[in-house]
């Protein structure tokens, strides 16, 4: 989740639509200067009894954050308080309960992406060996319920933690217990943000089954491939889904500024501070009737804050977020932008994935995607057969659309090598779920402290 740092002194009041379309209108850039932003989150846990540390520990989560100023990163501050850290491969942040998240640098090809992703995770391995903390690529703790992890001194997570429950019976699940890698791209125009919105839709539960990494709950399987994708169904139905909306006739960004003026309030960011606005109205907001800031309007940053705040299966802001998949292991997490950068980033790609959709009605991505968490690539498609016939078609794409871009690093590669790890998923129809619940019931004998030898 994005972090504040303080009130921009010259941040306009809201006094026109216009002003809430422009961040989408603002994100459009010719293709030259498409970039690919990765983001990924980590468990983090002590190596001596696999507990999640809390913030103030020494070699907790705070001193983790400290010691990586040796690597250049610079700190972030909320309320006194070392809650990020910022640098040149981007931002470091704490997710509700600890996680660790690189959101990375927009960068130019995969090649990048997954230096970028090799010096992250060679920098908090060197932080961690010296704390005797471990990470987990999983897309859910595996062993801990939400009573056994820590909070992080976040003002905006206060505020969601409060409200979840009133909304959904799994969003504190979501918040503590998760973790995901995501992908940002670019788009050119309204048209190409429309489509590639549509493909994205459309084959996200594709990407949640190829990456489904969550078969555990508090130490046992809890019948699930995906768990982390089960929770998004009951965590706030009015900001997560499949949005029907964005297949529309019509669809763009004045639609996608309604949709958002209805997803509720989480939040106003004043002086340093979060105020708590759960569940009031941004259009009151805008008319200066906000209860808990009566006669104030509000101001662009507060807009570009709440755009942050719905969480569907992708998300626009001034770029298009793919989220359907779970946290993984370091070639997985180069694998997702590989798959969506070759699906959306070359035109003849694009048009192929869509002919491979654009015939599914609603109904039938709805299913699609409530039958993934469970049944991964043995969902029924649309047509029939299997999500994993799907996810050969696509993969095929996908490595064309990557072949067609040509970005080679300086041994001649191309990016088609970052898509191996998954075209074995496909080839395989046996995704990293199925795998660990094999190791649970064969090697492991149901001892889920085995889990932690996974470790980066």
């Amino acid at each position: 989740m994005s972090t504040r740092e303080t009130s921009a002194g010259d941040d306009p009041i809201i006094e026109s639509r216009d002003q809430l379309v422009a961040p989408m209108q603002l994100g459009e850039k010719p293709k030259s200067a498409w970039r690919i932003g990765t983001e990924h989150e980590k468990l983090v846990y002590k190596r001596d009894d696999f507990r999640a540390p809390s913030y103030d520990e020494p070699c907790g989560i705070r001193d983790m954050l400290l010691n990586m100023q040796k690597f250049g990163w610079e700190p972030v501050e909320e309320g006194g308080k070392v809650i990020a850290l910022k640098g040149a491969d981007g931002a470091v942040s704490l997710e509700p309960a600890g996680q660790l998240e690189l959101s990375g640098a927009p960068l130019e090809n995969l090649h990048e992406t997954c230096n970028e992703t090799g010096r992250h995770l060679k920098q908090v391995k060197e932080v961690g060996d010296a704390c005797g903390v471990g990470f987990l690529g999983l897309g859910m703790w595996p062993d801990k319920t939400r009573a056994e992890l820590p909070i992080m001194p976040k003002g905006r997570y206060d505020i969601m933690l409060r409200h979840m429950p009133r909304v959904g019976s799994m969003g504190l699940d979501m918040m503590l217990r998760t973790c995901t890698i995501q992908v940002n791209l670019d788009y050119s125009s309204e048209a190409d943000m429309v489509k590639k919105f549509r493909v994205g839709l459309a084959l996200q539960p594709l990407a949640t089954a190829l990456f489904a990494n969550s078969p555990f709950t508090e130490g046992k399987p809890n019948g699930y491939l995906s768990y982390r994708s089960h929770i998004w169904s009951d965590t706030d139905p009015h900001r997560t889904g499949m949005l029907p909306f964005v297949f529309e006739d019509g669809f763009g960004y004045e639609r996608w500024v309604d949709y958002m003026l209805d997803v509720p309030m989480y939040f106003v960011f004043r002086d340093g501070k979060y105020i708590d606005a759960a569940g009031l109205s941004f259009r009151d907001f805008l008319d200066g009737k906000l209860s808990v800031l009566p006669g104030e309007k509000p101001r662009q940053s507060d807009w570009w804050d709440h755009l942050s705040t719905a969480f569907p299966e992708v998300r626009l802001k001034s770029f298009l977020e793919m989220r359907g998949a779970d946290g993984g292991p370091w070639n997985r997490i180069c694998a997702l932008p590989a798959f969506w950068v070759g699906l959306l980033y070359d035109q003849g790609a694009l048009d192929a994935a869509w002919d491979l959709v654009k015939d599914w009605t609603m109904d039938e991505r709805e299913a699609l995607r409530s039958a993934v968490p469970k049944l991964a690539l043995d969902a029924p498609v649309p047509g029939g057969g299997r999500l994993q016939d799907i996810g050969k078609e696509a993969l095929a794409i996908a490595r064309a659309g990557l072949a067609a871009r040509a970005r080679l690093n300086t041994s001649g590669d191309n990016e088609t090598g970052f898509l191996e790890t998954l075209d074995e998923i496909v080839a395989s129809g046996k995704v990293p779920a199925q795998r660990l619940l094999d190791c649970y019931n064969g090697e492991w004998a149901g001892d889920m402290s085995q889990v932690y030898k996974l470790s980066f």
